[in-house]
């Protein structure tokens, strides 16, 4: 029987509260790529570097913007490497009340891509890894909300970004790299309560000055660093 057929001829049976509290609903959730950071040697391998100066600015913007969105999010997520968990640390500073859950399945990974020589250096058991963790990832969260409309917010990474997004757009799973999302971007995707998708907004840099984005094809290299006076 049908999913949403069969809740209308339970919801003939049961009180409508209790059917209300089953319907399915509207899930919001609202993905965020770290701020910029510089490779180091010295971190810890697994969890990588922290935020670069500019990074921390970069958060700082992107957590005043969510903390003027209209309502509260009901759930936050971050991914455990360091340069998320430092961007989600400082935008919870602007967003009161906030607590973040750490979702393994939220790391940067690189899943596999038409583009087979940008790969070249990729182990194929590594994108094969990789693509089953972002299959979890998007058969667990990217589904409706049941009962009430939920926003939720995802600090993670470029590659988890762009491939919930052809996911939920409905194109091949592996032209992910055909664009591109910026430091402290914000991406939004509605999950209808009938299962289907809506992009909202991809890359969402708005709230930083030209000065200070990064991270995305065309963007130059910058630095809060203090230049040598010429």
């Amino acid at each position: 029987m049908l999913p949403r057929l069969s809740l209308m001829l339970s919801c003939l049976l049961l009180t409508a509260p209790l059917c209300a509290a089953e319907a399915p609903a509207t899930r919001t959730i609202v993905l965020v790529r770290h701020g910029y950071y510089l490779p180091d040697a010295k971190a810890d391998q697994k969890l990588g570097p922290h935020l670069t100066p500019l990074g921390v600015a970069q958060a700082r913007l992107v957590g005043a913007r969510l903390a003027g969105l209209p309502g509260r999010f009901d759930a936050m997520y971050v991914s455990p490497v360091q340069r998320a968990r430092d961007t989600a640390a400082i935008i919870a500073a602007d967003v009161p009340g906030s607590r973040f859950e750490v979702v393994d399945d939220l790391a940067e990974c690189t899943p596999p891509t038409r583009r087979t020589e940008a790969v070249a250096d990729e182990k194929p058991a590594d994108l094969a890894a990789c693509k089953q963790q972002l299959d979890r990832l998007f058969a667990r969260y990217f589904r409706p909300a049941t009962g009430h409309a939920r926003t939720e917010l995802m600090v993670c990474h470029g590659n988890v970004i762009r491939n919930m997004v052809v996911r939920a757009l409905g194109v091949d799973s592996r032209a992910w790299l055909e664009m591109s999302v910026g430091n402290a971007s914000i991406t939004r995707i509605l999950v209808e309560p009938d299962g289907r998708y809506k992009v909202i907004s991809v890359g969402d840099v708005g709230h930083l000055p030209p000065s200070l984005r990064t991270g995305a094809t065309g963007d130059a290299e910058r630095s809060l660093a203090i230049p040598a006076l010429p």
